[in-house]
């Protein structure tokens, strides 16, 4: 299946010369949306893996599903905040400023072996940010999986220590 067609592109979002890729109309198109799913789940199947994590919002609808499909756990990442429970943090350098993200500190145990999931690999902040977390608490990050690489942002030199699947690349 070519995914493309089931991502819609938006030009000038969210400034203008930005060409915006917008996973909706994949996430709502239900063919479109459980071959990704399974697709990723064939993916990860054979890489012995615990836990997905995935960050706010959007690694949910990835992550959850292909943690559901592998039988095993969820973990959420999300802005400050946001969880409940004790929390670390990482803060990282945006273009204009700073960002952070928080995991439950209880959220990986030391050796799980961890894939991180999310919908789009751009400047790769969000992705190292996320694996950064994951292995101060002890987890072992074998890999990410993505919907879609805009490799012209050149995201994946930020993660040159992982494995990286993505099916569509822009």
């Amino acid at each position: 299946m070519d995914l493309r067609q089931a991502i819609r592109v938006i030009p000038d979002f969210p400034k203008k010369g930005v060409s915006f890729k917008d996973i909706t109309t994949l996430l709502q198109d239900k063919e479109a949306y459980t071959y990704t799913i399974d697709y990723l789940i064939e993916y990860c199947r054979d890489k012995d893996v615990d836990v997905i994590v995935g960050p706010e919002a959007r690694g949910f609808v990835i992550g959850a599903p292909l943690a559901y499909g592998l039988g095993v756990g969820f973990v959420p990442v999300r802005k400050p905040g946001k969880l409940p429970g004790e929390t670390i943090q990482y803060e990282y350098e945006l273009e204009y400023g700073k960002d952070a993200l928080e995991i439950h500190r209880d959220a990986i145990t030391p050796g799980q072996r961890v894939i991180i999931a999310d919908d789009l690999l751009a400047t790769g902040g969000t992705a190292f940010a996320t694996a950064k977390l994951v292995e101060e608490l002890g987890g072992e990050v074998i890999g990410f999986v993505f919907i879609i690489e805009l490799s012209y942002l050149k995201g994946r030199d930020m993660l040159t220590d992982y494995e990286i699947m993505v099916p569509v690349k822009y």
